[in-house]
């Protein structure tokens, strides 16, 4: 599986936690057991009563066995996402 990520090194990727959260930022690299390593990274909030809310997190490393989805981002669409509009329910946690 780390072979498939090996493409998304260097690019804005978006990861979905086990734990539901939603954490944005540039994979700097990734091991045998998916353990990640994110620079610039955010992680974003949805509220169905305000926007979506950005928290900085800066470097930081996802614990493989939390990763439940990673995807790289268009970083031209996601530019041009009004976040602050944005309405959803929080994400839940994954039941295994």
């Amino acid at each position: 599986m780390s072979q498939a990520l090996e493409s998304y090194v260097n690019h804005l990727v978006s990861i979905i936690t086990a734990d539901g959260r939603n954490i944005v930022g540039t994979l700097k690299g990734c091991d045998q057991t998916i353990n990640l390593i994110l620079d610039e990274c955010h992680e974003r909030v949805y509220s169905t009563q305000r926007g979506v809310e950005q928290v900085v997190l800066g470097l930081y490393i996802v614990r493989g066995d939390n990763v439940a989805v990673i995807g790289e981002i268009d970083e031209d669409l996601d530019s041009r996402l009004d976040l602050e509009n944005i309405r959803a329910e929080p994400l839940n946690e994954c039941k295994t």
